[in-house]
């Protein structure tokens, strides 16, 4: 299994019609702005709850989070995660977010919760499957969220949170797993959720990279066929959905540099259609839709503002064998035209919170906020 099989750290581990003009967006880039994150660990998943206030977590136990939209970062490490890194964040609220850990033992795949901004981290779940590997979690809600793990014996072992404390297996409401079938947690996105019951996993490691579906909350589920390329090192990475139909999943293949792939889907996931290549190399560690979580402060107005961005989607890859100098491209019209982003490498996770706000974060601590 890739991931056993590779250094931890290194563990991720007929386009669709454009709705603008491509000489409307010819010469136009975002700006980009580094900021100092306080840490030199590797940070691979991040999190904005608004504008204002950015979590983002890594190796070595470290989260770091900012409440003034990255003017400043306080950095810290959870007691007793020193040896873990941290492959997803969830941000709630200034002083509310979620960590999920990994690490080389069985117990070492945990979900940490905070409710006083870091001053101390309550260990919510502990993993006690052998061989399970928690890639990723999303939320629909600051007390409704979904973890997901690589297959063991053919099962995934996914568990849920209705209260925002307790977690429960799902293992048997899920699709049979592929034989070898896995995800990546390479920034923490291999799951995505929209609205208030609909979430999307992307797989890879088998014979076929698939898309996981569920329209009621994890209750039921369907799995679906996508062309990206899979194998024990490839897949699908990362999987996101702007409304309750039309998505973009990005992957590609760990061992081979040339293989980066994404596609769109416009009936809620169940067919996919590759994009134009983009114009980077590596695999798509991370993909965002630069509309974000909207600009609104709470949880409940997130899918209710459309905007020019739309369509627009940010992706960062990583480059074998090290996963430290991936490139960074975007796309105005989900995958029909694309644009390198000049000088941006390294990154291994991207989210907005709109279009003026956005986060890479990536090697030795590296924060760049990206505004459209």
């Amino acid at each position: 299994m890739l991931k056993r099989s590779l250094p931890l750290i290194l563990l991720i581990a007929a386009a669709v019609p454009g709705g603008y003009a491509q000489d409307a967006w010819k010469g136009h880039q975002p700006t980009l702005t580094p900021q100092h994150s306080g840490t030199t660990q590797l940070l691979i998943a991040v999190s904005p709850v608004n504008s204002r206030v950015v979590w983002a977590a890594g190796t070595g136990g470290t989260y770091v989070v900012t409440t003034n939209g990255g003017a400043t970062w306080r950095s810290g490490v959870v007691p007793g995660a020193e040896s873990l890194q941290f492959r997803d964040v969830q941000g709630v609220s200034d002083r509310v977010a979620y960590l999920m850990s990994i690490g080389d033992n069985t117990g070492d795949f945990r979900i940490y919760k905070t409710e006083d901004a870091g001053a101390h981290w309550t260990i919510q779940f502990t993993n006690k499957t052998t061989n399970a590997f928690y890639d990723c979690f999303a939320f629909w809600s600051p007390d409704r969220g979904i973890a997901h793990s690589d297959s063991v014996n053919g099962v995934f072992p996914d568990i849920r949170t209705d209260n925002g404390t307790t977690w429960h297996s799902i293992a048997p409401r899920m699709p049979p797993a592929l034989s070898g079938e896995a995800s990546f947690s390479s920034s923490g996105t291999c799951i995505t959720t929209q609205g208030s019951q609909n979430a999307w996993i992307t797989t890879g490691g088998s014979s076929i990279a698939r898309i996981l579906a569920t329209r009621d909350g994890g209750y039921t589920w369907n799995a679906y066929d996508t062309p990206l390329v899979s194998n024990p090192n490839a897949g699908g990475l990362s999987v996101a959905f702007r409304d309750p139909w039309h998505g973009i999943v990005g992957g590609g293949d760990l061992t081979n540099d040339s293989a980066t792939q994404a596609a769109t889907s416009s009936d809620g996931g169940q067919k996919w259609t590759l994009t134009t290549k983009p114009p980077i190399s590596g695999a798509i560690f991370c993909l965002a839709y630069v509309r974000g979580v909207e600009p609104y402060d709470d949880w409940w107005h997130r899918d209710d503002a459309g905007h020019k961005h739309d369509r627009s989607v940010v992706i960062t890859t990583e480059t074998q064998p090290n996963f430290s100098s991936g490139a960074a491209a975007w796309t105005p019209d989900e995958g029909q035209t694309w644009y390198k982003l000049p000088d941006v490498s390294g990154y291994w996770g991207i989210a907005f919170a709109n279009p003026e706000a956005g986060w890479f974060v990536g090697n030795n601590g590296q924060i760049l906020k990206i505004s459209f």
